[in-house]
């Protein structure tokens, strides 16, 4: 069986030129986990890395599905193990990198036994949301699981939401789910975390979203628009596309939509920090580095020796 190296790490902090420079020089090939490149279409909120940018490596899980599917963690990790068997029997190693800290861990981790979607509790679910609001739903969390409803924002209707379908559907909370001890899924499986300068990627994440606008980003929006994609869709709810609508839809000033895509960009990057730095993830094999060229020389050596 070959070798599964992941390289996690916050969003604009440089692990995705990184898997392409590690997977050229050990000839692997690449699955993203991230929640939003999945999707055609959305490729400049996404920063979707480009076909030059893959520099001839195969990436899997870009451009995989329609916006107007309701993507979700079973899923992907239903296309890919296939991807990875895929991989193996090319005789080459695969590289995981993205991020969705939930997708990651979902194929790095075997224990991930996620439950099937039930569409009667999302649908009620969804219903509970819209009549009675975001904090009455909340409030159901706070109840059935209080841990959760500690780390998980009243605003993050979809993490809500999948934490009580999780209850429902399984009678285990999801903070109980989150302490187990992890075994990684695969014999030879290396999982790195690139701990970047917090300060640099918050800068690095301003400066993106500036150059995403310069590069049609709200023209990309109005296309998907066209096209019927709208706010019914969770793709469309996604970081980035979602305030451009309220922009387009006049509820907010284009000004204002930038502000809130930064602001909330570095907040989901301190998410990713917290997620990686978590007591529960101190014993994963799990090795630290704020350079990226300091941690392909790492990687390069753990595989040579192993």
């Amino acid at each position: 069986m070959g070798k599964v190296i992941a390289i996690a790490g916050p969003t604009a902090s440089g692990k995705s030129s990184l898997a392409v420079k590690l997977a050229g020089e050990i000839d692997a090939e690449i699955i993203s986990t991230d929640a939003v490149q999945v999707y055609k279409g959305l490729d400049i909120g996404s920063a979707k890395v480009t076909k030059e940018e893959m520099c001839g490596i195969k990436h899997y899980m870009i451009d995989e599905v329609d916006p107007n599917i309701d993507f979700n963690v079973n899923l992907f990790l239903e296309k890919a193990l296939c991807y990875v068997d895929e991989i193996f029997k090319k005789g080459k190693d695969v590289i995981v990198v993205g991020g969705s800290m939930l997708y990651t861990d979902s194929l790095m981790y075997d224990s991930y036994d996620f439950p099937k979607f039930d569409e009667n509790v999302r649908k009620e679910l969804e219903d509970i949301y819209k009549t009675k609001g975001k904090g009455f739903l909340h409030s159901i969390l706070e109840r059935i699981d209080s841990e959760s409803a500690e780390k998980i924002h009243e605003n993050n209707v979809k993490r809500v939401i999948r934490a009580i379908e999780i209850y429902k559907n399984t009678g285990i909370k999801k903070s109980e789910i989150d302490r187990r001890n992890n075994k990684f899924r695969f014999e030879n499986t290396y999982y790195y975390f690139l701990n970047a300068n917090r300060q640099k990627v918050y800068e690095r994440i301003d400066k993106r979203v500036d150059v995403m606008i310069e590069s049609g980003l709200i023209e990309e929006v109005e296309g998907l628009l066209k096209q019927g994609y709208d706010e019914r869709y969770s793709s469309m709810n996604s970081l980035g596309y979602k305030q451009i609508i309220d922009y387009l839809k006049g509820r907010c000033s284009l000004e204002e939509a930038i502000y809130i895509i930064k602001r909330d960009t570095r907040h989901f990057a301190k998410r990713q920090y917290t997620w990686y730095n978590s007591e529960r993830r101190k014993n994963v094999g799990k090795i630290s580095f704020e350079d990226t060229k300091d941690l392909l020389d790492v990687i390069k050596g753990d595989i040579k020796w192993s």
